[in-house]
């Protein structure tokens, strides 16, 4: 039996629908597929970056943690010298003194730094010495904030001043080289019998 056009073309309709619902299918299971794979790839290299980037933070974590260590041993060997520095000018007035009682006086923000400083000056001053001394810090007369630091140390009349701040060392500095400075600056001067 032989088929009509009408039967053969209804039959090519009927095979390319087939066709293309199978590429279809096919096209989706691709798609479908390439979305898996491609959700895989990005989950792998996002937690790849991720740790990379933990890692990368723990590091500097480490490394700002060991600079904050440095920074803080720095720090207390710089608070230490201080107090050593502190004790020492204080030794110094106590010795150029020799008052039983004596009155320091210090920068407001150097208050804490000179009562630890005194406490443990005090012993080594009577050892030293064979002495007692009194130490009263001078807690309504401050000195200048402004300057460089140190103390000045008054017997207990306060009519005997020992200055050890920067300030005094420089001018005591200054006048001692004066004479070095005036040569340096006018050469020597051939009337001066006395270089002192």
């Amino acid at each position: 039996m032989a088929l009509s056009d009408a039967d053969v073309q209804k039959q090519i309709k009927h095979m390319m629908a087939f066709i293309e619902q199978e590429a279809n299918e096919k096209a989706e299971e691709i798609d479908a597929k390439a979305e898996e794979e491609f959700n895989i790839e990005k989950g792998r290299l996002v937690q790849t970056q991720r740790l990379k980037i933990m890692e990368y933070y723990e590091k500097k974590e480490k490394q700002i943690e060991q600079q904050k260590k440095i920074q803080m041993s720095n720090l207390m060997n710089q608070a230490r010298l201080k107090v050593l520095k502190a004790r020492d000018d204080l030794i110094a007035g106590f010795y150029q003194l020799l008052e039983p009682r004596t009155v320091v006086r210090c920068r407001k923000q150097d208050l804490p730094m000179v009562k630890t400083a005194v406490q443990k000056s005090i012993p080594i001053y009577k050892n030293a010495t064979k002495r007692d001394v009194d130490v009263h810090i001078d807690q309504d007369n401050f000195l200048p904030e402004e300057i460089a630091g140190g103390v000045e140390i008054y017997n207990s009349d306060g009519k005997i001043k020992v200055s050890n701040t920067l300030e005094s060392r420089l001018d005591l500095v200054a006048q001692q080289m004066m004479p070095e400075i005036r040569v340096a600056l006018f050469g020597a001067n051939a009337n001066r019998k006395f270089l002192d």
